[in-house]
């Protein structure tokens, strides 16, 4: 029991010295680097708020919901970016950076997937509750029968689905992208620690 707690411990060390390593080489990198590892998952998360907008203007149109406009674009385009970020974060840059993600396949896959759920799926899926409560709200549209509702959601959303596909494809592509280009980065940066710890270990 004592050797795997010590074991463990070694582990968690061993990634937190890498992870601070890379951390203090990220400076060297090159600006353009620098600025797409940083602001790279902004520009996903605010192609996800645009999703959320585009999926609220199409849910508004086919419920008739003229209300409300402002109220319920923001949380669609907040949400989205946030959660996009949040996800990227999570699942690409911070496994990068503490050294605990070495597989290019795998960070293209999370980048896409994050792409396509928190970016593009994500915002569908939030802005049909949303949209639907203002329809029951305002009577714009006639509402399912008892149920039916689950049914009824499906033929709203099949058309938003179907104008928004490009949208989701467009977000897996920049995700593949962004993933690809921060790996490189990543690549640049292990580089740049470890040949260099290797003089350093050599001198």
């Amino acid at each position: 029991m004592s050797e795997n707690t010590q074991k463990d411990s070694g582990n968690a060390l061993t990634g937190a010295i890498i992870s601070e390593m890379l951390g203090k080489n990220f400076e060297r990198l090159p600006d353009f680097d620098k600025k797409l590892f940083l602001y790279g998952p902004m520009y996903l998360a605010g192609n996800g708020a645009l999703a959320g907008l585009i999926s609220n203007s199409l849910y508004r149109r086919g419920l008739n919901v003229t209300q409300a406009r402002i109220s319920s674009s923001l949380p669609l385009a907040v949400m989205p970016f946030l959660t996009t970020y949040a996800l990227y974060s999570g699942a690409v840059t911070g496994p990068l950076l503490s050294g605990d993600l070495n597989c290019p396949t795998c960070a293209l896959i999370r980048g896409a997937l994050v792409g396509v759920v928190g970016g593009g799926l994500y915002p569908i899926l939030m802005a049909l509750p949303v949209n639907f409560g203002l329809a029951c709200r305002y009577n714009t549209a006639p509402m399912a029968e008892k149920g039916n509702t689950l049914r009824y959601w499906m033929d709203i959303s099949k058309p938003v689905l179907r104008k928004m596909r490009a949208v989701i494809l467009l977000q897996a592509v920049f995700g593949t992208y962004l993933a690809s280009r921060h790996f490189d980065t990543y690549i640049k940066l292990a580089e740049l620690t470890f040949d260099r710890k290797e003089e350093e270990l050599k001198n």
